[in-house]
């Protein structure tokens, strides 16, 4: 089991006329300083990602509940504001919770997107209801025709 560990296999894929050690080894080269340089600049998330990757961006993290309600349209702002967050969910209550990891350099940035996030929330709450609007509408036309008269004019004028 420890050999299956500490073995590792790659495959190397050369596209050549003829496979000569100078090929070859140029080839491993290649490959030695492309790993090389992928652990120098290990890959940074931004948006939505996991508390791990946020974690190995070593900043404090700060949290702050959401309901899930509120998930998506905190998601639409937290990318409108460029912010990197985790969303974790806490099943240890009923119902659950969300909580919102995000690194603590950005509470400003947070705040800020929070407060435009429940202006939305109340901007949308304050708007009627299309449907309602639209149905309240129709019931006015309709009182509206059954009030007017109804004359039919039967008269055929010619005229030259």
């Amino acid at each position: 089991m420890q050999e299956e560990v500490d073995q590792k296999t790659i495959a190397l894929a050369v596209n050549t006329t003829k496979m000569t050690g100078r090929v070859l080894a140029k080839a491993i080269q290649m490959y030695l300083q492309h790993h090389k340089d992928k652990s120098k600049n290990p890959k940074i998330y931004h948006g939505k990602q996991t508390i791990k990757q946020l974690m190995k961006q070593n900043a404090a993290l700060s949290n702050i509940e959401i309901t899930d309600k509120n998930i998506r349209s905190f998601e639409s702002v937290a990318k409108k504001y460029n912010i990197d967050y985790a969303l974790k969910k806490d099943t240890s209550e009923q119902p659950p919770r969300y909580l919102v990891f995000f690194k603590g350099r950005d509470v400003d940035v947070i705040n800020m997107a929070f407060k435009e996030f429940t202006q939305k929330q109340l901007k949308h709450k304050d708007k009627p209801s299309l449907r309602k609007l639209l149905s309240k509408l129709k019931e006015q036309a309709q009182k509206l025709n059954q009030k007017r008269d109804r004359e039919k004019n039967k008269d055929r004028d010619i005229t030259l």
